[in-house]
């Protein structure tokens, strides 16, 4: 019998991680007094979070002269302080769990900020578990961190399904062991010629749904 479980990316496809990083950055800004038009330079250094750390902390220090601390409140803390779970992909969570699908969460980044946003937004008590790539030592898309986390629920990955923003994290990493996958677009244009999903949502919500339904 194949299992009903879920595998679903965190940042920009649960929450708006894109979203709250902005968010924390205009209030960096005006509590520092620096210019507002910097916004975009800042969420452009950011890269979706994609942009190292260290690069993104090197150029604010260059560019601002403030003290570390306060730069790496803002990276440490700032996505995690603004980040919200949008209550249409709260329902569909919810609906996934009473329809007797297993959710779990797979997402790369520190253990420390991810399940800070995990908790802060209250997806703890809407999955059934979590694995981050730090704490497993594997980033997607390599194939141990799917198979940590159907382990943490103690699911088999025959025939789940992986959700997720990231063409090359989350649908690559779903072909890589024979997973279904929905990729949420976001508004974007399907970018990889080589492969494709097996279905493509504009949201987190849309993308459960469509599984559960199927």
């Amino acid at each position: 019998m194949q299992s009903r479980l879920i595998m679903l990316d965190l940042d920009n496809t649960l929450v708006d991680r894109d979203a709250a990083f902005r968010e924390a950055a205009i209030g960096f800004l005006a509590e520092h007094a620096l210019p507002e038009g910097d916004l975009a330079w800042l969420t452009g250094l950011d890269g979706s979070g994609y942009t190292p750390r260290q690069d993104v902390a090197r150029a604010m220090s260059e560019r601002y002269g403030l003290p570390t601390g306060v730069i790496g409140h803002l990276l440490d803390h700032g996505v995690a302080e603004h980040v919200v779970l949008a209550e249409a992909t709260r329902d569909a969570l919810r609906t996934a769990s009473d329809g007797g699908w297993t959710c779990v969460i797979v997402t790369n980044g520190r253990v420390a900020q991810q399940e800070t946003k995990i908790r802060n937004t209250g997806l703890d008590r809407l999955v059934h578990g979590w694995v981050v790539s730090e704490g497993v030592g594997h980033k997607k898309p390599a194939p141990e961190i799917f198979h940590a986390a159907a382990a943490a629920v103690g699911a088999s990955l025959d025939g789940a399904w992986v959700i997720g923003d990231a063409a090359h994290a989350d649908i690559r990493g779903a072909l890589e062991i024979g997973a279904r996958s929905v990729w949420v677009a976001g508004g974007q244009a399907w970018p990889e010629p080589g492969f494709r999903p097996t279905h493509i949502a504009q949201d987190a919500a849309s993308a459960i749904r469509y599984v559960t339904s199927t």
